[in-house]
């Protein structure tokens, strides 16, 4: 039996994936949280084979958790399921240790099986999604500059950046500067959201 561990914060989604994958005779979901802090601890409580995780979750990201996972529970796989396909989103995964990406829209049955496959030891990628990864090119921004975009999303000033990440208010300057010539954009909260489409930060 493959026990599987789901990470989903929306309630009605993880009781559908829950009460499909329970049809399915050879798995069984043995652990459900809605938040991404819940994840290690349900992980390391209920030892699953594959864990499903969202990467928009509150707390810790599904990308967060899948790092943590690997770092902690090594024999659990981890395979993401996002309703957003963003090629910057796959290039992190793979870099988190995920054996899989799938987009929501899919086949229950097509999840069962990329279940069954990332056990196996195989990698499964959403084919429409790999090409966009592999047009899209590697993130162009640094991990400072990615943080610094972070804090800026909520329309933060310079000096609120600067304190929250101890750095100068002329380094946080530096590395908005950065960002925004990378992304091509006008100003920060432009580069926020270009960012963001591509899945960068």
């Amino acid at each position: 039996m493959i026990k599987v561990l789901l990470a989903e914060d929306q309630g009605m989604m993880r009781g559908a994936l829950a009460l499909l994958l329970g049809l399915e005779a050879d798995i069984e979901v043995v652990a459900q949280v809605a938040t991404g802090d819940e994840i290690l601890p349900a992980a390391l409580a209920a030892h699953p084979d594959v864990a499903l995780l969202d990467i928009e979750l509150p707390g810790l990201s599904g990308l967060d958790a899948a790092a943590e996972l690997r770092a902690r529970c090594p024999d659990t796989r981890v395979l993401i399921l996002t309703t957003f396909g963003r090629p910057g989103y796959l290039r992190r995964a793979m870099e988190a240790g995920a054996s899989g990406f799938l987009v929501k829209d899919g086949p229950v049955e097509e999840l069962a099986a990329a279940i069954r496959r990332v056990l196996a030891g195989e990698t499964v990628i959403d084919p429409a999604l790999a090409a966009a990864a592999l047009s899209a090119g590697p993130n162009p921004l640094t991990g400072r500059e990615r943080d610094v975009l972070n804090a800026a999303v909520d329309g933060a000033t310079v000096s609120d950046i600067a304190a929250k990440l101890c750095l100068s208010e002329s380094t946080v300057r530096n590395y908005l500067s950065a960002a925004i010539g990378k992304t091509g954009t006008r100003n920060r909260m432009e580069a926020v959201r270009s960012a963001r489409r591509q899945g960068w930060l």
